[in-house]
């Protein structure tokens, strides 16, 4: 059996998120897996529980073939022949990681990137999806607080924080069932009135979020009811009206003749464009949640925020965008940004940002690592789905060529480099590594 390394996080200040806990490394123990843990004084499990587990610490990972982290590794870290398992954030070919993935192939060592491990449906089956969905949707509606706050409304939303000040999720949902009876009995705040959520797409990041508005006195409408809600006779100031947008909703065949069929956005996007633009103005919060990458129509654009903000501050106060891609679905979002830094007022016209709740303009919500804001309960979950394939890569052949690499098929097909090639599944890449 190989040994396995767990590696400091240094790309935020504030991951504190591990891939196993010292539970389930107690367990890989006892099944000959030795562990080598790298001191951390900010994780959310102490060094001490890995020591109790059985782990080695150490100043830096030496002795370990098989290492392990969460976020992105630094350029120069990795040694040839070692396998290396993380979010690479490479797999969309994404310009700021390019030169990350010629050095991890300049260094022949073998990465597998958690994000693409699925099933043979292509379902994914280590992620941290739905706390990425709780945390966005938590942060959302503080943001929404401060905000109007800022703006010189009191609402019962500033009785939130922001989520990594909770020591736990029982204890935030508490805050918002607080706010769900404050609703229920005194209404939302006639200038928010009605308040809609609206949220982009419907898998595990989606529904973390709707798992805290749930907790809120919620109604959920259809996106086409939301252009006559105002004249509803039963619209209620005591609920929270919310929609849920699939693909369909989001883009239309250029060819008006044509129907909307999912298959072929997928597979032609260029065919489509955006129509979710007549959606954004009878929003007050927008979750974007959906995956996205460059080959699809734009969500919100610069261009329409532009146009929205014309004729005075629009209904839409704040966008929570989980999804996260800089300059991507959420054109503003020229970052992600960080848990100790998570806001930004984008000024429309000048088309800049502000750090912070200050500013014309509106706020953007962009934490990128969302589920480090509930450390322990996302490491917990994610280190549930990753124990039962350890004892099969920690005693695979890495010196194999990639045919004949023993490793259960999951594991197989989320290999992204082996001995520093490149596998057929992402050869595409090449393309990306050129630019």
């Amino acid at each position: 059996m190989h040994k396995v390394g767990i590696r400091y996080e240094d790309k935020y200040v504030m991951e504190r998120r591990v891939p196993l806990t010292p539970d389930h490394i107690r367990e890989l123990i006892k099944e000959g897996i030795e562990f080598e843990v790298v001191k951390s004084a900010k994780r959310i499990f102490k060094d001490a529980e890995f020591v109790e587990a059985g782990a080695t610490l150490v100043e830096e990972v030496s002795d370990a073939q098989v290492v392990l982290g969460v976020k992105e590794m630094p350029i120069g870290y990795f040694k040839e022949g070692k396998a290396y398992i993380f979010f690479s954030h490479t797999i969309k070919g994404q310009p700021y990681n390019m030169p990350l993935l010629k050095d991890m192939m300049a260094s022949k060592i073998t990465l597998v990137d958690y994000e693409k491990i699925a099933d043979e449906k292509g379902r994914r089956l280590i992620f941290f999806g739905r706390f990425a969905g709780l945390a966005g949707m938590i942060n959302s509606l503080w943001s929404l607080g401060q905000r109007l706050k800022e703006k010189g409304l009191e609402t019962s939303f500033t009785k939130l924080n922001q989520t990594h000040n909770y020591n736990s999720l029982d204890e935030v949902k508490e805050v918002v069932s607080e706010i769900s009876n404050d609703i229920n009995k005194n209404g939302v705040h006639p200038d928010i009135h009605p308040l809609v959520v609206g949220i982009t797409g419907y898998g595990n990041v989606s529904k973390g979020a709707q798992e805290i508005l749930n907790l809120l006195p919620v109604e959920y409408i259809k996106p086409e009811e939301l252009s006559n809600l105002k004249e509803r006779n039963d619209l209620s100031n005591k609920k929270v009206y919310t929609v849920v947008f699939e693909e369909k909703h989001i883009s239309k065949p250029i060819d008006s003749e044509k129907e909307f069929i999912l298959n072929e956005y997928y597979n032609h996007p260029e065919l489509f464009e955006n129509q979710f633009e007549q959606y954004v103005p009878h929003l007050t919060i927008l979750m974007n949640c959906m995956y996205w990458d460059d080959k699809y129509p734009r969500i919100v654009t610069k261009d329409f925020l532009e146009k929205l903000y014309t004729n005075g501050e629009p209904k839409l106060k704040v966008i929570g965008d989980v999804t996260c891609d800089p300059d991507g679905s959420i054109e503003c979002t020229h970052k992600g940004t960080e848990i100790e830094d998570p806001v930004f007022v984008y000024n429309p016209f000048t088309r800049k940002p502000t750090m912070g709740f200050e500013g014309d303009g509106l706020l953007v919500m962009a934490v990128d690592i969302l589920p480090s804001e509930l450390p322990r309960e996302s490491s917990q979950t994610f280190s549930d789905a990753l124990l039962g394939f350890m004892p099969e890569i920690c005693s695979a052949d890495y010196k194999a060529n990639f045919a004949d690499l023993q490793l259960p098929a999951e594991i197989k097909r989320a290999t992204i480099l082996h001995k520093g090639e490149l596998t057929p599944d992402y050869k595409y890449l090449e393309d990306f590594l050129k630019e």
